[in-house]
């Protein structure tokens, strides 16, 4: 990674694509911010807006809109760009569509000569950063996704509510496939050095029986905003932007991103949402848990489900 200026690009402008954007500029998380889409008025347009409130920001990034070329020397590219589900249209239908729109890019985008790291939003993201990481020929440190990052966010924010404490004193993490078979492996969930599970506390006597609700109102959050408002893309715009600073910052955080397993918890080949440490070169490695035989059951389950999704895409 250069050292002279940091640069991202962003394939896909839509709402997700453009709440990143938005984080990166409030945050001054980058120097040079390339905005890429298919409509290519729309990035010009969506450029224009960035730019005309720098006076106000505590940045000075230097935002276009641009195209694959611009990615030769950017060092993070992230897909947040992908096909919607037509009606009657199957999950695997779906996949090769979205396989195939991302053969669009990342061609080019290598093309291009670049050699930074792919992050993935776009979903199912585990198996879609899967694809990535095949059709791009990187090494599978280099291809991440966003994974369950943003599920950990909401697991803290949820947990520290119901204890009344800073959410940035939950260290506690959700794990697996982005969606329905995602949990959270409880032993490992903490109140700063004080296991969750064990805590004693005066007025609750249904501890265990709290946690599991909030377990399970992390797993259907997406269904309720989408419900609510058709999409969600705040929440998943900041997750990229803290893997993004991660990665830029060479900060070797501990972030829950979605990372090929090579060995890890006794699977292989599988992309799934698991603690990893960033840094510059991407995951530097996973951190593994000490899961309890329930926890690596669910674990297990949640990445045949993966691996499953993945059969038959290319």
């Amino acid at each position: 990674m250069r050292s002279d200026k940091r640069k991202v690009a962003v394939v896909g402008t839509g709402m997700v694509g453009m709440s990143y954007a938005y984080s990166l500029l409030n945050q001054s998380v980058c120097d040079e911010l390339t905005l890429i889409d298919i409509n290519k008025t729309r990035a010009e347009g969506e450029a224009m807006d960035l730019n005309h409130g720098l006076a106000f920001a505590a940045s000075n990034m230097k935002i276009s809109a641009g195209n694959y070329e611009d990615c030769r020397d950017a060092d993070i590219v992230v897909i947040a760009a992908g096909v919607a589900q037509k009606p009657g249209e199957s999950r695997l239908d779906l996949l090769r569509r979205n396989t195939e729109v991302f053969r669009s890019i990342i061609e080019p985008v290598i093309s291009s000569g670049f050699n930074g790291i792919f992050l993935v939003a776009t979903n199912p993201v585990d198996i879609m950063t899967r694809i990535t990481c095949v059709l791009s020929g990187f090494n599978p440190g280099r291809v991440l996704g966003s994974g369950t990052a943003l599920d950990t966010a909401r697991l803290r924010y949820l947990v520290g509510g119901y204890l009344r404490v800073d959410p940035r004193n939950v260290h506690a993490y959700v794990m697996g496939e982005h969606g329905d078979s995602e949990f959270v492996p409880w032993s490992q969930a903490f109140l700063a050095t004080k296991s969750i599970s064990q805590l004693d506390w005066e007025l609750e006597s249904s501890l265990t029986a709290h946690l599991l609700r909030i377990e399970e109102e992390v797993r259907t959050a997406a269904y309720k905003i989408i419900e609510a408002k058709k999409s969600t893309y705040y929440g998943i715009g900041m997750a990229l932007t803290r893997i993004t600073k991660a990665i830029l910052g060479d900060e070797h955080s501990v972030l829950t991103v979605s990372a090929m397993l090579r060995g890890e918890y006794d699977q292989m080949d599988v992309f799934a949402g698991v603690p990893c440490i960033i840094n510059q070169n991407g995951v530097q490695r996973i951190l593994p848990l000490s899961l309890t035989d329930e926890e690596k059951e669910k674990f297990n389950g949640s990445c045949d489900i993966l691996r499953e999704g993945y059969e038959g895409i290319l």
